[in-house]
């Protein structure tokens, strides 16, 4: 009976900690969870020497998993040619196509897609980035890894 009694209890204790994890994720009033990044050469994998800069804000409806973004960026070395959000990775790793970026490429790109259940909690890990890619920088010339706003 012991043992049933500690195991009810450490569920119990589990599932507070998860639900007090998920209230400290930043919410706009809504209830959509905000994110961030932004975009460098530094961060591409490997770098590139681009001088172009940016930034993508997000945000993801834990209700519906739908996911909203806009992505701005200048002084890239020409048009955009590709944009997608990559993962599961984190910072340095590179990661297959999660979700294309399509429409206008112009900036600012805005966006929606509904996620999986699984995406979007890789997507709260922080293993997704967006990356830029222009005919000289076929393989990304800009990169945000997304990250939840504190």
């Amino acid at each position: 009976m012991n043992n049933i009694r500690t195991a009810m209890h450490s569920v119990l204790l589990a599932s507070v900690v998860v639900l007090g994890a998920c209230d400290m994720m930043p919410t706009t009033t809504s209830g959509e969870r905000d994110l961030s990044g932004s975009l460098s050469a530094i961060q591409e994998v490997p770098a590139t020497t681009s001088t172009g800069t940016g930034s993508v804000d997000a945000h993801l409806n834990p209700r519906t998993n739908e996911l909203r973004w806009t992505v701005t960026y200048a002084a890239l070395s020409g048009p955009v040619t590709a944009a997608h959000f990559h993962g599961p990775a984190m910072a340095g790793q590179n990661a297959g196509v999660a979700v294309p970026i399509t429409g206008s490429l112009t900036s600012p790109i805005k966006g929606t897609a509904m996620l999986t259940t699984a995406q979007a909690e890789e997507l709260m890990a922080g293993k997704w980035y967006v990356n830029l890619h222009t005919a000289a920088n076929p393989n990304g010339e800009l990169r945000a890894q997304v990250t939840a706003r504190r």
